[in-house]
């Protein structure tokens, strides 16, 4: 799956979607797509604000945090997914998430979290339905 096809996934078709599994390269892309919209509002925001102009600047601010509103619960669907295809339940995101605002141990949960993203998902089918990068398998050859 490339750049465009991953973004046009998750933001189109998946939007909420927490069910089914989702690759590697699906779940990287979209994260690479992520950061560039933000340092793209953070640059316009940063180049805005020297020239006097803040309400140009409170538009980026703006934009961006709408931007931001509009894509935590796809980011939270995809990383669902992410977890899917790892054969993880999604509920483990939550408990990491929690984790995350403990002191010291939220350097543990992001690695963790990191981990799980970058490792390859189970191959074949599993609990979460299809290999997504080869849907030909069948699940009725592993019954």
């Amino acid at each position: 799956m490339g750049f465009t096809e991953a973004v046009r996934t998750v933001l189109t078709q998946k939007y909420i979607t927490f069910s089914g599994r989702a690759s590697r390269s699906e779940y990287w892309w979209f994260q690479l797509f992520n950061w560039l919209v933000g340092v793209v509002f953070s640059v316009l925001g940063i180049l805005t604000g020297g020239n006097g102009v803040p309400s140009l600047t409170n538009f980026f601010s703006i934009i961006g945090g709408l931007y931001a509103l509009a894509t935590i619960l796809p980011m939270i669907a995809l990383m669902v997914r992410r977890f899917h295809d790892r054969n993880i339940s999604g509920w483990w995101i939550l408990g990491l998430i929690v984790l995350c605002f403990v002191p010291l141990i939220n350097i543990i949960a992001i690695i963790t979290m990191i981990v799980i993203t970058v490792l390859r998902g189970t191959e074949g089918p599993n609990k979460f339905g299809q290999d997504p990068l080869r849907p030909e398998v069948r699940a009725e050859v592993f019954a």
